[in-house]
């Protein structure tokens, strides 16, 4: 790539990066300024409340599935022990 090509793309770039400072900065502004008004808060709080929901509905969507894709494990219940009766004629081993 020749020097001035370089030089060329530097430029671009650096405006490109005031560009995106100034806008930055401006949204921010704008943000502060709708927060202090009284709609502006009511369309923060909205958004706060559907984050939140959203984020909770991710959440248990990810706990279902990962409930889902767990392997079950099934207890057999325990063998019966054999019953010996006491009678006269067996004797009760000790």
């Amino acid at each position: 790539m020749s020097p001035m090509r370089k030089t060329a793309g530097k430029k671009v770039a650096a405006t490109r990066k005031r560009n995106a400072a100034k806008r930055q900065a401006a949204a921010k502004k704008a943000a502060s300024t709708r927060k202090g008004r009284a709609a502006g808060k009511k369309a923060a709080k909205t958004r706060v409340r559907q984050g939140a929901a959203r984020k909770a509905a991710a959440t248990s969507a990810r706990k279902k599935e990962a409930a889902l894709t767990q392997p079950v494990q099934v207890q057999e219940p325990p063998a019966p022990e054999p019953q010996v009766q006491a009678t006269p004629e067996t004797p009760i081993p000790e």
